[in-house]
């Protein structure tokens, strides 16, 4: 889609509902664009901002706070739904009302079906267009947030078919000053892509580790020895239970038919097994590290990448503080470090993970210099 400079304007009014990790980001990438956009979000309390919403203002991230949906909101251009996909809902109903026929509504949700749903029932068609910025944290709440969040991270939008192109190429160019990478999806194939990539992931992931946590015997020796390949595709299941809920919920259809389709593909190589298939079982490794070894290992995707390293280092005191001391002095940040002893798929005896790939990136040049063996994933 091409976007250019009149598309929009310094002059905006942006609106936020919700202003945690997501919506504290986004703001803090729109302040970065321009410090002339005016920003405003709704805090629900009803007598003084929240501990987020205080620290926004005084970061200068956002210029004022309403505790009313009808002050401040009906005059915006843009307004980020940011609540739980449920409020979002329930906040459309209220704001159709009340904001111009210009205003463009979009959501962050990772779910669009449902909202796409609501918007249509509201008769909002010409002012939505659904969004999804591929990116997150463990970490939750303003205080988390930051720009770089956005940088390099798909944006999905999902306008109606009645949405204006105007309001679609703005809020395109928008995510692409932002640092991401807007792509234009249908909102039935968005929910069932992401049903595929991420949504069934989870679900796998949290059943695996429940599988091998009711599994293990009284010593916990499963827990003791579960590393490399387990705790790779398992990383996943320490999301956020509450959040996950909701989307299951919400992309239930999609999920579910996937999920089925997934468990009739290990159906198959139950079968094989019981049958000694060596071929059936050889060509499903060989398909899948074919087609797994195709996806980019750079770019940016709903299942997060993750930043690492792995290197040797010597059994002996002070080995991994100086790796520590050495990475600080350069003012590179680890997010987590720690020594591997299971190593029966990975190389590579301290693990080292990074916030960001520039870090990865800078911390494996160092350490080359200085001779380490590195590994990267």
């Amino acid at each position: 889609m091409n976007t250019s400079e009149s598309d929009f304007t310094d002059d905006f009014k942006i609106g936020f509902i919700g202003f945690g990790l997501i919506g504290g980001s986004i703001a803090r990438a729109l302040k970065n664009i321009s410090r002339r956009y005016s920003i405003i979000a709704y805090d629900y309390h009803k007598d003084s901002p929240s501990t987020d919403l205080k620290a926004a203002l005084s970061d200068e991230v956002i210029d004022e706070v309403t505790f009313s949906l009808s002050s401040g909101l009906p005059d915006c251009d843009i307004i980020f739904l940011c609540a739980p996909v449920l409020s979002n809902i329930k906040y459309l109903k209220e704001l159709k009302p009340i904001i111009k026929p210009t205003c463009i509504l979009t959501d962050v949700g990772s779910v669009k079906g449902n909202i796409h749903a609501a918007v249509e029932a509201l008769n909002l068609k010409n002012q939505f267009v659904g969004g999804h910025p591929m990116t997150g944290s463990e970490k939750t709440g303003y205080l988390n947030s930051y720009a770089m969040l956005l940088e390099n991270s798909y944006y999905i939008l999902t306008p109606t078919e009645q949405t204006p192109v105007i309001m679609t190429q703005t809020l395109f160019g928008l995510v692409e000053k932002m640092g991401s990478i807007p792509i234009l999806l249908d909102a039935k194939e968005h929910d069932e892509i992401t049903a595929a990539i991420s949504h069934v992931p989870h679900i796998i992931a949290a059943q695996l580790v429940n599988l091998v946590k009711c599994s293990d015997d009284k010593a916990e020796k499963m827990r003791s020895l579960a590393a490399g390949g387990f705790k790779d595709i398992t990383r996943i299941a320490s999301s956020s239970p509450i959040m996950w809920q909701n989307i299951c919920l919400t992309n239930a259809d999609s999920i579910k038919r996937l999920l089925d389709r997934y468990i009739q593909y290990l159906s198959n190589a139950s079968e094989a097994l019981a049958s000694s298939d060596g071929d059936y079982l050889y060509e499903m490794f060989d398909i899948a590290g074919t087609y797994r070894n195709s996806i980019p290992n750079k770019s940016a995707g709903l299942l997060k990448k993750i930043h690492e390293i792995y290197m040797d280092i010597m059994d002996e005191a002070g080995a991994i503080a100086t790796i520590a001391t050495m990475l600080a002095s350069n003012q590179i940040s680890i997010k987590n470090i720690g020594i591997i002893h299971n190593r029966e798929f990975e190389e590579g005896v301290l693990r080292i993970e990074f916030y960001e790939e520039d870090a990865s990136e800078k911390a494996t040049s160092l350490l080359r210099k200085y001779n380490y063996m590195i590994y990267e994933r």
